[in-house]
C-alpha cells in the first residue's frame, strides 16, 4: 500500500490526468476514439466570452475534429446536471463564429467524473451517456448529432460497467481514502504515470495548499448542508407540533360531534321506546289488566306511570 493524494481533489485529478498520454488513453477507453493532441489545458477558458456565465474547464483538449472536456466533481451541488449541460452546450455554441452557417467544426465530448454518491439517489449508475439524437414515433433513434455528455461515478462500479472504463474508475475509487494498492496497477504504464503524480511524498507544497483549500471548501459545504438539514428538521418539528395541535383540536371537535350524535340517537331511541311503552300501558290498564302485569310486560316502573 502506498499513501496517495486522493483523486477526488480537482488539483490532484488535473495533475494526474492532464498528462497527454494518460489523457489520450482515458478518452480512448471511455469514448473509443483516438485523439491527436500534444497538449492538455487545465482551467481552460475560451478567448472570447460565451454566454452570460463564465465557463472554466478542468481539463480541455482538442484536435481538428474533436473537442474533449473532462470535469471532476466531488461535492455535489444542487445545479450539478444543469451546470455540466451548460458547459457542454457552451463548447458547442462557441464554435459558431460567424453568421454564414451553423456547422460545428468539432464534435464535443464532455466527460464528468463524480466521486460521491448523492444522498438524494439521483445517480444510480457508474456510467451514463447523454446525446441529443431524436427518437421517432416508432422508437427508432436517428444518429444526427455525434456530441456526447458522459457521466462517470467510480463509487458505483458494478458488473455492467464497461471493462475499459471500469479499470479507470477502480483506480480513482481506490485512491479516495488516501491509500492505494500499487501492485494492482503496475502493469499499465498510464496507471503508473498517474501513481507517480499522486504519490503522497511527491506532492509539492503548492499542490498541498490547493488540496487544503479544497478540503476546507468541502467541509464548509458539508457544514452548510448539515446546518440546513438541522434547520429543516427543527422547522419540520415545529410544523409537525402545530399541525398535531390543529389536528388534535379538529379531531376532538369531530369526535365530540360524533359522540354527541351517537348519544343523541341513543337517547332519542330510548325516549321513543318509552313513549311506545307508555301508550301500550295505558291501553292495557284501560282494558282492565292489573297494574303489576302491565309493569311486568312493558318494563316500566310505578314512577314512569305516575309521571305520564
Amino acid at each position: 500500500m502506498i499513501e496517495v493524494a486522493p483523486l477526488k481533489f480537482g488539483a490532484v485529478f488535473k495533475l494526474a490526468f492532464g498528462q497527454v498520454e494518460v489523457f489520450k488513453q482515458f478518452v480512448k477507453d471511455v469514448l473509443d476514439i483516438e485523439l491527436n493532441i500534444d497538449k492538455v489545458h487545465t482551467e481552460y477558458e475560451y478567448p472570447n466570452p460565451v454566454g452570460f456565465v463564465r465557463s472554466k474547464y478542468d481539463l480541455f483538449a482538442e484536435d481538428v475534429d474533436k473537442r474533449i472536456i473532462v470535469e471532476i466533481q466531488h461535492v455535489k451541488e444542487e445545479d450539478f446536471f444543469d451546470r455540466f449541460l451548460y458547459y457542454h452546450l457552451v463548447s458547442l455554441v462557441e464554435q459558431i463564429g460567424n453568421y454564414q452557417d451553423y456547422n460545428f467544426e468539432r464534435t464535443v465530448y464532455t466527460i464528468v467524473v463524480l466521486t460521491t454518491v448523492p444522498r438524494d439517489g439521483s445517480i444510480q449508475f457508474s456510467c451514463a451517456i447523454s446525446d441529443m439524437n431524436p427518437i421517432d414515433e416508432f422508437g427508432n433513434k436517428h444518429e444526427i448529432y455525434p456530441h456526447r455528455l458522459i457521466f462517470l461515478n467510480p463509487r458505483l462500479v458494478n458488473k455492467h460497467t464497461p471493462a475499459k472504463i471500469k479499470k479507470w474508475l477502480e483506480l480513482i475509487e481506490d485512491s479516495l481514502d488516501g491509500w492505494l494498492e500499487e501492485s494492482h496497477y503496475s502493469a499499465d504504464s498510464n496507471f503508473q504515470a498517474v501513481l507517480n503524480k499522486i504519490y503522497r511524498h511527491s506532492i509539492d507544497r503548492d499542490l498541498l495548499a490547493q488540496i487544503k483549500d479544497e478540503t476546507a471548501w468541502e467541509k464548509a459545504k458539508q457544514l452548510e448542508r448539515q446546518e440546513g438539514f438541522e434547520e429543516g428538521v427543527q422547522h419540520g418539528i415545529e410544523q409537525g407540533i402545530q399541525y398535531g395541535i390543529e389536528q388534535g383540536v379538529q379531531q376532538g371537535l369531530e369526535q365530540g360531534m360524533q359522540q354527541g350524535m351517537q348519544q343523541g340517537m341513543q337517547q332519542g331511541m330510548q325516549q321513543g321506546e318509552k313513549r311506545k311503552a307508555l301508550e301500550t300501558a295505558r291501553k292495557m290498564l284501560a282494558d282492565g289488566m292489573a297494574i303489576e302485569m302491565v309493569l311486568k310486560y312493558t318494563g316500566l316502573s310505578h314512577v314512569d306511570l305516575e309521571e305520564s
